[in-house]
């Protein structure tokens, strides 16, 4: 059996082991967020007495984890690998032994990250490595980071390779770019941006390294420190948009089909994704307003930063119009999706505030910008992750979850990270810099509902074990007695269902 998963060809196994190696990575990346809301639930001397490094390791691992231990595995590796052959009717991916080595690179690049907050006094970085910090610190404690860093981006490279070769070669006889499903179309625009934009962070890290390690100068003394953010946010705000883009097809499924209706404006929607990809790549320097630009640079960027509101209006739009003329069946997985909607056009809101360079140069660094990417990210993408595990959990692993629980999952998830980033808009704009493990009296109130709001999170991860009972679905019944006590949570659906007809083999092939 262990045989069966360590040397599986199978894209269906494969994409099984980068959804529980995103569960075990996710678990652990939000332990170290605990950790930093706890040092900061009040001023003065917390949870790590002071230690100001400490905290920064615990900044840099939760932040490297979370991007690219937990969302990305989970959406690109899991639900890519999964559902990709299946909705284009291909057999599998193009290479399958590629895939296999492809997920197994990330096991031993997340030790290597482990490992690098272990050794010496840890990486203290945050996750954007800015020299000269990166270069001064001691010991290998960073080299151990690049190289974690340098593994997952390879085996981000080999998947996309293999899903591009896979959608382009292997898809079912006849079907057009237009039959696509909106949620292969979302993978190959993902494996387009890391294959664009990866080795650009690999070729930033290797002079990074050189710089610590074999006296060249890059980055520092006579080096370009400003050369390093070119490169890295080259890379980082791409990063982005492969981190949110699959997410947007699986929520086009889900709401396609608890809507009963086609999404509205399919050839928009696949415009508008491309359209993101493409605009993705020339607003970098949106996150360097700071480092002294000239005006006409700042004047370009924030111009071309505002512009992509238009595709990503014109997604949600669709969206909102695919609800207002369906059907609509409120289930977990659509409750989801919704929150997805609400949530993710908050976090756009707060982009387009940032994307003036006026504004940005009064709140860059501060808690504005990380409730800025929570609300697209630990809002955005995992919200889509919950999403598509709800939705098809019963096609994955045979097994149903409980309607009940599932809603509680989602009701106590909704008010926890609500309750945790909001007020960090406050914080931000009161003045309050980011990655700080102390902080003015004047800020404590704001700061403990984040705290409080973090523990409400937390507590419905917990809860994540509640709902996916582990049912077999042939053990399911639709008795009215099964519903559980807390049945204002429940729609008007029997208390039990499964998901064994899903959609997926519906809009597999159009041809």
């Amino acid at each position: 059996m262990l045989s069966r998963w360590l040397f599986s060809v199978s894209h269906k196994d494969i994409g099984l082991l980068y959804l529980g190696f995103a569960l075990f990575a996710g678990l652990i990346g939000t332990s170290l967020s605990m950790f930093i809301r706890l040092e900061l639930a009040m001023p003065g001397k917390g949870l790590l007495e002071g230690n100001g490094q400490l905290y920064n390791v615990l900044i840099t691992g939760h932040g490297l984890i979370m991007l690219l231990f937990m969302v990305m595995p989970a959406l690109f590796g899991g639900f890519g690998n999964w559902l990709t052959p299946i909705l284009i009717g291909a057999p599998d991916v193009a290479f399958p032994r590629l895939n296999n080595i492809s997920f197994w690179f990330n096991p031993p690049a997340f030790l290597l990250l482990i490992l690098s907050t272990l050794v010496e006094q840890g990486a203290g970085l945050g996750w954007t490595a800015y020299p000269p910090l990166s270069i001064q610190h001691s010991g290998a404690a960073v080299d151990l980071a690049i190289l974690s860093l340098h593994l997952n981006g390879m085996s981000s490279i080999l998947g996309s390779i293999n899903l591009l070769v896979t959608v382009a070669g292997m898809r079912a006889a006849g079907m057009k770019p237009n039959q696509i499903p909106l949620f292969v179309w979302s993978i190959v625009l993902t494996a387009i941006l890391v294959i664009l934009s990866v080795p650009v962070l690999a070729a930033a890290l290797i002079m990074l390294l050189t710089d610590r390690n074999l006296n060249t100068s890059y980055f520092c003394e006579s080096g370009d420190l400003v050369l390093y953010q070119h490169l890295f946010w080259f890379f980082g705000h791409p990063e982005v948009y492969i981190l949110i883009l699959p997410a947007f097809g699986i929520v086009s499924h889900v709401i396609s089909f608890f809507c009963n209706k086609p999404v509205f404006g399919v050839l928009g929607m696949i415009s508008a994704m491309s359209a993101i990809a493409v605009l993705g790549f020339i607003v970098w320097a949106h996150h360097m307003f700071t480092v002294g630009l000239d005006l006409d640079t700042i004047a370009y960027f924030t111009s071309a930063t505002m512009i992509i509101g238009v595709p990503t209006g014109m997604k949600i739009f669709s969206w909102l119009a695919t609800i207002y003329a369906g059907r609509v069946w409120f289930t977990v997985p659509m409750w989801f999706a919704v929150g997805f909607l609400a949530l993710f056009t908050m976090g756009g809101v707060t982009g387009i505030v940032l994307a003036n360079g006026g504004v940005d140069m009064l709140v860059h660094d501060t808690y504005y910008v990380v409730a800025h990417f929570h609300y697209v990210l630990s809002m955005g993408a995992v919200f889509g992750i919950f999403a598509g595990l709800y939705f098809w959990l019963g096609l994955m692993t045979g097994l149903s979850y409980h309607e009940g629980r599932g809603m509680l999952h989602f009701v106590t998830l909704f008010i926890g990270v609500n309750l945790t980033f909001f007020p960090m808009h406050m914080l931000g704009l009161a003045g309050m810099p980011r990655r700080m493990f102390d902080y003015a009296d004047c800020f404590a109130g704001w700061n403990s509902l984040s705290s409080y709001g973090s523990l409400v999170s937390f507590f419905s991860l917990l809860l994540l074990a509640g709902p996916v009972s582990l049912i077999p679905q042939d053990k399911v019944t639709a008795a009215p007695s099964s519903a559980t006590t807390l049945e204002w949570l429940l729609p008007a659906t029997p208390a039990n269902h499964t998901f064994s007809q899903l959609p997926v083999l519906r809009t597999a092939i159009a041809a």
